[in-house]
């Protein structure tokens, strides 16, 4: 009669068997498809997409209006309404306009600058829940979504410039070399908003109902962007905790809607602009831009999951 001998146990600290897929894979240079590449190399692919990136934007712009009767004129045609709507609540009925000289430029001014602003922040937050299709049929940097949402809203506001000097000329502005003051302030707005956009696009990629809220943030900001009334006026008439003073003159969409004020009004003299006000500009477009990018390339893997 035999003794049966238990089975050895397998060695706990003995080298792992190798995985035959993994080696055929390491062998032909093979990747993880959808993994998160490095940060140079995600720059140099999303480079690689610029021509998507603005055909893709040009595309959804035309498309956006095309079942309307006045097709692409609504561009222009919405935030002169907002004008208008704006001048008679704060210009008229609350007196908004008293002490601001040049009023009516001030406001419309404001209301197109906002526009970009605003619209970049609230398209962006469906950028990528919006385009799952894409996004799982395709391999291509996803930042290319958000990216070509405020491309499409720059093409956009750059139609929208040329109605706003028009009008500007109608309420007897004339041009000035402070005009060129313009082209600074677009770059750095454009990076901010850009850097906003990817920031939003991850969040709203994985909150979905982000998207159903942003409004209401949105309002509360453009509410404390001076957009309709002029924050220096009343900081100099209201006693407020210093915190919130600095709170509204710190906020990155009135700074660049001052600047482009002070560029293009001329009761509003660039030289009369603090030069720390540029300071600002730059480092909210530098923060947003460079930080939203970093942010929205960490989560490259996780968009179109689930």
């Amino acid at each position: 009669m035999t003794t049966a001998h238990p089975a050895p146990a397998p060695a706990k600290d003995g080298p792992k068997a190798s995985d035959p897929i993994a080696e055929l894979a390491a062998a032909h240079d093979l990747t993880l498809s959808g993994a998160r590449p490095s940060l140079p190399q995600y720059i140099a692919q999303l480079w690689g997409r610029r021509h998507f990136v603005t055909a893709y934007a040009t595309a959804r712009m035309h498309a956006q209006y095309s079942e309307a009767s006045l097709g692409q004129v609504w561009h222009l045609v919405t935030p002169l309404l907002n004008a208008a709507v704006y001048y008679f609540i704060f210009g008229i009925v609350m007196h908004a306009s008293h002490g601001v000289p040049d009023y009516l430029p001030f406001l419309i001014t404001g209301v197109f600058v906002w526009d970009f602003i605003g619209s970049s922040i609230n398209a962006s937050t469906r950028a990528v829940q919006g385009n799952l299709g894409l996004v799982r049929a395709l391999h291509f940097p996803r930042a290319s979504l958000p990216l070509s949402t405020v491309v499409q809203l720059f093409q956009q506001l750059l139609v929208t410039m040329g109605a706003l000097i028009i009008l500007l000329f109608v309420f007897g502005q004339t041009p000035t070399l402070n005009w060129l003051f313009v082209f600074p302030t677009l770059l750095l707005m454009a990076a901010f908003c850009a850097g906003c956009a990817m920031i939003m696009a991850r969040i709203g990629a994985k909150h979905p109902d982000i998207s159903q809220l942003m409004p209401f943030v949105l309002r509360t900001w453009m509410y404390a962007s001076g957009v309709m009334w002029s924050i220096d006026s009343m900081l100099k008439t209201d006693h407020l905790p210093h915190w919130v003073s600095m709170a509204l003159k710190l906020n990155p969409a009135a700074v660049y809607i001052d600047l482009m004020r002070f560029a293009l009004i001329g009761s509003y003299k660039a030289s009369q602009l603090p030069h720390h006000v540029w300071l600002i500009a730059l480092g909210w477009a530098l923060l947003a831009g460079v930080g939203g990018f970093i942010f929205f390339w960490k989560a490259e893997e996780e968009y179109g999951r689930g």
